[in-house]
């Protein structure tokens, strides 16, 4: 079974510095029907303009990853991490008891464009850390490039929770397979182009729930990129 989150009927807010899209409750949008997806609980699409940001605060008690799609993401945290994320980057930080930081676009030409994203930890009361690892274009093009999972295997970055995330993108007609074991399911978030998952159409923005699935065929309509996140 598979069940499409269009683009189109996300949470959506506008504030000026700041345009984002919420795939999941978040903030002030809400939707009782759409409040994750096992443990996926937020994949905001966010545009930041120039010289702009998000100023210290606090989480705690998560799992967050954040992809760079165009530009830069300067990022400082209370553990003492200072860096810039870029494309083709996966930043994971465990926010376990507590962390504080801050994320800013240090260009003063030139928005970012990002995904963040928020998978619910194992448990709760983790020690907090972080990781940052490039994942060039070229192990990214054309296959399915593991970016986090449990044990940080095949380079990925570590996440404290049952998840596979991966990335790929896709000339046109180019196709990627995953099968998913048995109980597993999936999430496709499509971050650039067109896809066609298993005979269903999806755009950029475009998200897709997979239960009771063994084999998913993802074949670009256009040139796309995805994220997907294979889950317990």
């Amino acid at each position: 079974m598979i069940v499409k989150r269009p683009s189109s009927e996300r949470g959506h807010a506008e504030h000026g510095w700041l345009d984002t899209y919420h795939t999941f409750s978040f903030a002030d949008y809400y939707d009782p029907k759409h409040m994750g997806f096992r443990t996926l609980r937020v994949i905001n699409e966010d545009v930041v303009e120039p010289g702009n940001g998000f100023p210290m605060h606090s989480h705690r008690d998560m799992e967050i990853v954040t992809f760079i799609l165009e530009g830069a993401l300067e990022h400082e945290d209370s553990m003492g991490n200072k860096s810039v994320i870029r494309p083709g980057d996966a930043q994971r930080m465990s926010a376990g008891t507590g962390v504080t930081h801050s994320e800013s676009n240090p260009s003063k030409t030139e928005r970012v464009h990002l995904l963040q994203i928020w998978i619910v930890p194992k448990k709760r009361g983790l020690e907090p850390s972080y990781e940052q690892k490039a994942f060039p274009e070229s192990a990214r093009r054309g296959q399915l490039r593991l970016l986090a999972s449990p044990t940080g295997r095949d380079g990925a970055v570590t996440i404290q929770q049952d998840v596979e995330l991966s990335t790929a993108i896709l000339d046109h007609g180019q196709t990627v397979t995953h099968d998913l074991a048995a109980g597993r399911h999936a999430w496709l978030q499509v971050t650039r182009g067109g896809v066609d998952l298993n005979g269903m159409s999806l755009k950029a923005g475009d998200g897709a729930a997979v239960s009771d699935e063994r084999s998913l065929q993802i074949r670009a309509a256009d040139g796309a990129e995805v994220l997907l996140f294979d889950l317990a």
